[in-house]
């Protein structure tokens, strides 16, 4: 069981940081996040994706349970 981190403790990625880690477009991060498949947080106009969420979307996905 994984323990809940401190806001201030979680690490924020860009759209474009996602993207690149992985390997896909800009579109396609904005698309997973507006479908709810990726939690992200709203700063401003653009958004910013908890690191964590990125790692566990991959492991879900790679295993298939996504």
């Amino acid at each position: 069981m994984e323990q809940e981190r401190q806001l201030g403790e979680v690490t924020f990625m860009t759209v474009a940081e996602v993207a690149a880690v992985m390997r896909v477009s800009k579109m396609t991060v904005y698309r997973l996040v507006h479908s709810g498949e990726l939690p992200a947080v709203r700063v401003g106009r653009s958004f910013r994706v908890p690191e964590d969420a990125v790692d566990t979307y991959l492991k879900q996905s790679y295993m298939g349970t996504a």
